[in-house]
């Protein structure tokens, strides 16, 4: 049957101290809730306030409402429904309900399930700060009424589907915390799949990764000779024994090495000074910055270049500054610029009309003299491997910092060079289709 809300239940409005009384509020001992202490649909047991002994005695005739009483907000957020879980009072924004006949609170409980849709048939009225109801209103409002026993048996139902429904909350925040991270989470495994060989299929007519070093140590060894570039004293040389374990070769000393993951037979480990020369830039001063001139990048910047080597730039220094600077740090083309400090190992490939100079310990500059895939390398560094050794070999006390020293020993997987090729083509056809 449909049956008034006030022939059903007494219901009562909460106060508010004056907030300006201290002695209302001092020494507060009794809990008073307000509608931000309550959470829909649950036994409630702590309050942001509490009330002191006058204010108990004046406001609320030293009467609490009692634990297990069914309580609702009816102004501003309407239809919040919380059982006490303590003895407490409340504001005059929350009514206390009272049931006339309650055995084992199934009055009660049928209600806490159903107020909330209850009210929300009842016409509310507009107020500066959201839509209220009134104990007019409220008086009015007609409640659906099953006999007792069916109460018990819809109340029992709802309870069996609570598991499920905690279930399916849990399942739709992974869900939607899988959707908004599965786009870079794909992309991430990509790179992770493509280091390790195992994102295209491998080549049998493919020169090994070995040929490709050789030829770049051609290449070093001419240019020492032309007093272009010193010789490195800590040359590393990475090779597998005849017990199938790994060694790296420094000077004269021999150190086996415990590799990360295998890779293909005819890829190489090797580290990154034995592909490029790491330098980072000349000291320039905060007096030499300009508001004109060559553009001057610190890591916030580098982290931000787009494909175009645009982004919005404050700081310049004079074109004489940057020509008194060696040439071997300005960034040239196919040269990676690496952040390194704050944000680490954001990188950028240098395109062949850039012009600008760079912080020094801020970025750190892979000079590509060599003609190495730098593409390659670029997709290397956003990798999951590489970033968890960016994060292992970081040096700084309060902001990590990548130092040169600690970048030339990076370890890094080097497949052939047509194998490169393929790797990035196939990086870039799954990128599309990923962002579409």
């Amino acid at each position: 049957m449909w049956i008034r809300f006030p022939n059903l239940v007494n219901f009562s409005l909460g106060k508010t101290p004056e907030r300006h009384e201290v002695k209302y509020w001092d020494n507060g001992k009794y809990p008073w809730f307000s509608i931000a202490d309550m959470r829909d649909k649950e036994t409630i047991f702590e309050t942001k306030e509490k009330i002191s002994e006058e204010s108990y005695r004046d406001y609320f005739n030293s009467s609490l409402s009692p634990k297990g009483t069914l309580i609702m907000s009816f102004k501003l957020t309407v239809g919040r429904v919380s059982i006490l879980g303590i003895d407490a009072v409340h504001n005059e924004a929350i009514i206390s309900i009272f049931p006339y006949l309650n055995s084992e609170n199934s009055i009660r409980d049928w209600l806490f399930y159903t107020l909330g849709i209850i009210v929300t048939f009842v016409e509310q009225t507009n107020a500066i700060k959201g839509n209220t109801l009134n104990k007019e209103k409220m008086s009015s409002m007609l409640i659906p009424l099953p006999p007792i026993s069916e109460q018990r048996r819809i109340i029992d139902k709802i309870n069996s589907f609570e598991p499920l429904i905690q279930e399916y909350d849990k399942n739709e925040k992974l869900l939607t915390e899988l959707e908004s991270t599965f786009a870079e989470k794909l992309k991430k495994s990509i790179l992770q799949y493509a280091i390790e060989g195992k994102l295209v299929k491998q080549d049998p007519n493919d020169e090994p990764a070995s040929v490709l070093l050789e030829r770049i140590k051609a290449e070093k060894e001419k240019l020492i000779k032309e007093g272009k570039i010193k010789r490195d004293k800590n040359e590393s040389y990475i090779y597998q024994g005849d017990d199938k374990n790994y060694y790296e070769k420094i000077n004269n000393q021999i150190l086996k090495l415990d590799l990360p993951f295998e890779i293909p037979s005819n890829w190489l480990w090797i580290r990154i000074q034995s592909l490029f020369d790491v330098v980072s830039a000349s000291r320039v001063h905060q007096s030499d910055w300009k508001s004109e001139g060559i553009p001057f990048y610190r890591a916030r910047e580098i982290g931000k270049l787009s494909d175009f080597g645009y982004v919005k730039n404050e700081l310049y220094i004079s074109e004489d500054l940057y020509n008194k600077f060696s040439k071997n740090t300005w960034p040239t083309e196919n040269d990676l610029m690496i952040t390194a400090v704050g944000t680490l190992g954001k990188t950028y490939i240098v395109k062949k009309y850039d012009k600008f100079y760079y912080k020094d310990a801020s970025v750190i500059s892979l000079k590509n003299k060599y003609n190495v895939n730098i593409k390659y390398i670029d997709f290397l560094f956003k990798s999951p491997y590489m970033i968890g050794q960016i994060k292992e070999k970081i040096a700084g006390t309060t902001v990590g910092t990548i130092t040169i020293e600690k970048a030339q020993k990076y370890l890094i997987p080097f497949p052939s060079s047509n194998e490169q090729d393929r790797i990035i083509d196939k990086i870039n056809h799954l990128n599309i289709l990923i962002n579409s």
